[in-house]
């Protein structure tokens, strides 16, 4: 049995995640009612939400307690690449659904769904979560409120005894190998996580709907390969397709079948890590990343709202499309902190054009019909491009320094 795990454990871990995925549609064909894979799906899954707010307290105080004056990090330059990645996503969704205009067929929708009324409460919902309680963003996950928290304690480590730091440092690294642990477990879980989605979603119900997911997905896709690594280009002066295609083969894929961008914080570390960056720098971009950088979403929120837009026959004029671009950039940066993510920025949005809130919310039900497609292929570019752009900072620091 030992020599079994062992020869399983060097196999890479993508391939085992790969291995995982055959496994899961075997079982879903042959055993569709196999009730219990789906557990370990939803173990995996709870597992790695479990760790990372953990992980990333004790990350991010140990890096801020460890700085030393005059030490640079390169959070500027990364802040920047995020909002202006967020944005060129939204650019890219409303070009691209001007081009090809979808047609939506609205249906009522179920559920009591509250959606915010105005950017400024996002804004605001986004301050409060800032200010929340310790404990209660720990067990809520509330990763803008564990990091204010986070770096708060840093600071007044700063001054604390070695044998304290000490201390953090260990517990540092003993959350960092449970979070290794359950990396490993990826494989399993991916089983669970594919059985459930071909038993209970199917892929029926999507094709009324191929022409929205062609738009959503090519989108996504473009932004990934086209907008991403261009934004990388430009600010270190490299081949950037290595680096993208590294973030989305051992960052995206677990980010697609997780679809939490929340549970994918310790892959990216570990990713971050692997790729030899810098860690008082990576502890706090990650974190920050998997909350306000949200390119996945603004495409969903930019062309969702223009699909309802062009079923509605309503004119899109160039003015009102930038201010789409804005509003679905900073909307989607504030997603995180709004209960049912960035479909429900969706009315919002539709504010804009003057479509009503049943009609918006319609909108929202058909998100949630194409979800299982739609908001896999989300995270994976949120997540991944987390890593990305952190490894871009660095890159083009290095390059500044030659």
């Amino acid at each position: 049995m030992k020599n079994i795990l062992k020869k399983w454990n060097a196999i890479s871990l993508v391939n085992r995640i790969i291995i995982g995925i055959i496994i899961g549609v075997i079982v879903a064909l042959v055993f569709p009612k196999a009730t219990w894979v789906p557990m370990l799906g939803t173990l995996f899954v709870s597992a790695l939400k479990a760790v990372a707010p953990v992980l990333v307290l004790l990350l991010v105080m140990n890096a801020i307690a460890g700085h030393k004056s005059g030490q640079k990090t390169n959070m500027k330059t990364i802040v920047i690449l995020y909002a202006v990645g967020t944005f060129l996503a939204g650019c890219v969704a409303v070009i691209a659904t001007t081009i090809f205009p979808v047609q939506l067929t609205l249906k009522p929708s179920t559920g009591e769904l509250k959606p915010p009324g105005s950017v400024g409460e996002v804004i605001q919902t986004l301050l409060q979560n800032v200010v929340a309680n310790p404990v209660d963003a720990l067990m809520n996950a509330n990763y803008i409120g564990i990091l204010a928290w986070a770096i708060v304690l840093g600071v007044a480590l700063k001054h604390a005894s070695d044998s304290t730091k000490g201390v953090l440092v260990n517990f540092s690294d003993a959350i960092s190998k449970v979070v290794q642990w359950v990396i490993n477990l990826a494989p399993i879980g991916i089983i669970g996580i594919v059985f459930d989605a071909i038993v209970t979603n199917g892929f029926s119900s999507l094709l009324e709907y191929g022409r929205l997911l062609i738009i959503l997905v090519g989108c996504m896709l473009f932004i990934a390969l086209v907008v991403n690594p261009l934004i990388v280009f430009v600010a270190a002066r490299r081949n950037p397709y290595p680096l993208v295609f590294t973030a989305l083969k051992e960052s995206g894929i677990t980010a697609f079948f997780t679809r939490s961008s929340a549970a994918n914080i310790p892959v990216n570390i570990k990713l971050c890590e692997k790729l030899g960056l810098d860690k008082d720098t990576y502890a706090v971009s990650i974190p920050l990343g998997s909350t306000v950088n949200m390119a996945g979403a603004a495409v969903t929120i930019s062309v969702l709202t223009l699909a309802a837009a062009q079923t509605l026959n309503i004119h899109v004029d160039i003015p009102t499309a930038i201010i789409l671009m804005v509003v679905s950039a900073v909307s989607a940066a504030g997603a995180s902190g709004v209960a049912g993510g960035s479909l429900l920025l969706i009315p919002l949005a539709c504010s804009l054009f003057g479509i009503q809130n049943d009609v918006a919310m319609q909108v929202v039900a058909i998100g949630f019909i194409i979800g299982v497609i739609q908001d896999s292929c989300e995270t994976a570019l949120n997540s991944s491009s987390d890593v990305v752009f952190t490894a871009a900072a660095q890159y083009a620091n290095e390059r500044k320094n030659k």
